[in-house]
């Protein structure tokens, strides 16, 4: 029998069942969309978040966030149904160790459970059900599924939701299955999909009536039939552009492409690039020129799931005008694991500018670990973890009196970035924490609007911190601007602007020789501490033993450091800013404690039976 001719011949409830429960469904469908409602901004949908799963688009996840509830309302739209799916969240995108929800059939009852698989892919019944399902229901899309999870659960084999990225998963059930504990993930056609799903509760502004929009697109191209492409475009503004404050920009993603396109950005070139060649290609193409290596200042970023990103009413973006580079470069990351052909793509950034400059200048400073190979991580580490000041010496020369206020952040390690935090500290004390993800992926990097302004006063210091992953590779990654090098960055959006562009240090570089120095002395090793060995050669050659590693770990905890408190022009401020001394931190944040919901009463012991009568899926 055919998977859909199965679901559809499921056994239905009586007439008089289902007139109550269709009465039901729908009583508690619109209380469920109030309360989810209740205390966030207006919004165009009740589920205004969207995002593809999967390659074909056969899977789409909409949800909305309630944090009055403390909960999410998901609505998973199966395309084209089989035999089930399952739908979940894990640390790292694996369906092991997963937190996750089941719909599947035995062949002849469809049933919907709250589950978990071990560290084999097995799926289990959970025993605290915290996925509630809220309505089943056909439509010519196909068949949709709402259901609400809390944040937090206090179920040790559930997910906790948090701020930064979450790394959903998916799969697909091609036939029935006797029960539950019969599912094994391994046998699967599976994905992955990265997103924020706890997006900030910010409303959204009217623009000005002088407001222009701008689009900054690669027309027509066709995307290469490989994995990943990135794809680099250069626009030029028009000649005599004056200057203007972009104030809103939005992504632009050519129909059809949803589930291919995973993330863009537009950079402005130098302001010494005043004749930059016209380029449409692969980013890594050796037709590129080079000229294109020197627009890197980030004017907008957008990642999968992400809607709309605003500049706070009394402060904008400045472009244009002298001073400024005329031309822009677009890079979109296309993500094609199905290497499907012939595709073709305008997809980009529309951007929102006024001419009518507001109060503030906004600004992008860099805080975290400079670009410098005596920041290093030890080979086969599982969290490694490497710091970047910017101290209250700098803070207190460089900021206003009145302070800056950040609104907005993006995140940044390469590949081995497994966690980045950075902290506001405030006379010794830790303050706040200005943007943090546990689950963070050098795979995912997107701005996102804080929450909640951060002021950060002359005085104050701010602390970076990144964990990194390097089990599978043998010799130590240091620091520095390639891929297999390693950074420790978060752009922070602020304003007013300043002329502080760089907040950053490193260990100092006398230090870390007498590190080496020192191992010799204790292993009895020939590390090379000769003048013409470079620091990433000195940390080949060490044999990374625990003693040589904790060596590292207290080292980059005590050691004096160099500071980097630059100016846009890469200048620093005027003073001394080598062997300054680690920020003393008296006391530190507490780590907040889940919320464990109430219970529910209504929650089922074991798998809800699902009815779904008759229709096209």
């Amino acid at each position: 029998m055919p998977a859909l001719s199965r679901w559809a011949s499921l056994p239905g409830p009586s007439v008089r069942e289902a007139a109550f429960m269709y009465s039901t469904a729908v009583a508690v469908f619109l209380v469920i969309l109030v309360a989810a409602l209740q205390g966030s901004a207006p919004r165009e949908s009740p589920l205004p978040y969207h995002i593809p799963l999967d390659p074909e688009g056969s899977l789409e996840l909409s949800w909305n966030v309630s944090y009055t509830q403390e909960a999410i309302h998901f609505q998973l739209l199966v395309r084209r149904l089989k035999a089930g799916v399952l739908f979940g969240m894990s640390d790292r995108g694996e369906l092991e160790n997963a937190d996750l929800v089941v719909l599947w059939t035995d062949g002849d009852t469809a049933y919907f459970a709250d589950a978990w698989s071990d560290q084999k892919g097995q799926i289990h019944l959970d025993s605290q059900q915290d996925y509630q399902l809220l309505q089943v229901q056909r439509t010519p899309e196909g068949l949709t599924l709402l259901f609400k999870r809390p944040f937090g659960t206090c179920d040790p084999k559930d997910y906790l939701i948090e701020d930064g990225t979450v790394h959903l998963v998916y799969g697909i059930l091609e036939e029935p299955f006797r029960s539950l504990e019969a599912i094994n993930g391994s046998g699967l056609q599976t994905g992955l999909q990265r997103v924020q799903l706890l997006k900030p509760n910010i409303p959204e502004p009217e623009l000005p009536p002088d407001t222009y929009t701008m689009e900054v697109q690669a027309p027509n191209i066709q995307i290469p039939s490989q994995e990943t492409t990135y794809w680099c475009y250069i626009k030029e503004l028009p000649k005599g552009f004056s200057r203007h404050h972009i104030i809103k920009y939005e992504p632009i993603v050519t129909e059809g492409n949803e589930a291919l396109v995973h993330h863009m950005e537009v950079f402005q070139c130098a302001p010494e690039m005043d004749n930059v060649p016209h380029f449409s290609g692969p980013c890594d193409s050796k037709m590129k020129p080079d000229r294109l290596n020197y627009c890197r200042h980030v004017l907008a970023a957008w990642a999968l799931g992400a809607k709309a990103f605003y500049y706070p009413e009394e402060a904008g973006l400045a472009f244009g005008g002298p001073g400024s580079s005329r031309y822009l470069r677009l890079e979109v990351h296309y993500h094609n694991p199905l290497v499907i052909e012939g595709r073709k793509d305008s997809s980009g950034i529309r951007l929102y500018y006024t001419a009518k400059l507001r109060r503030f200048n906004a600004g992008i400073m860099e805080l975290g670990l400079v670009y410098t190979p005596v920041m290093a991580i030890p080979p086969r580490e599982t969290a490694f973890d490497l710091t970047g000041y910017c101290t209250d010496k700098c803070t207190q020369l460089a900021l206003p009196p009145s302070g800056i206020h950040i609104f907005a952040s993006q995140l940044h390690t390469h590949l081995t970035g497994r966690k980045v935090v950075t902290v506001l500290v405030r006379d010794g004390r830790e303050w706040e924490i200005v943007n943090q993800d546990n689950h963070y992926s050098p795979h995912f990097q997107e701005i996102r609007m804080l929450k909640k302004v951060v002021s950060v006063h002359p005085g104050d210091v701010l602390i970076t911190s990144c964990t990194y992953n390097t089990e599978d590779r043998e010799l130590a990654t240091v620091g520095g601007f390639g891929i297999l090098e390693e950074m420790c960055v978060n752009y922070v959006h602020y304003y007013p602007q300043t002329q502080l562009e760089l907040c950053k240090s490193a260990v100092d570089a006398g230090f870390l020789q007498r590190y080496f120095h020192l191992i010799n002395r204790f292993n009895n090793e020939d590390v090379c501490t000769c003048p013409q060995a470079s620091v990433s050669q000195q940390f080949t050659s060490v044999p990374w033993n625990s003693f040589n590693r904790d060596v590292l770990k207290a080292l980059y905890s005590f050691a004096p450091i160099s500071m980097h408190c630059n100016k846009s022009s890469a200048v620093r401020f005027q003073g001394e800013w080598n062997l300054q001394p680690l920020p003393k931190v008296i006391s530190t944040l507490e780590e907040p404690t889940p919320q464990c919901p109430t219970s529910q009463g209504q929650s089922p012991a074991g798998p809800t039976i699902v009815s779904i009568g008759g229709g096209k899926g």
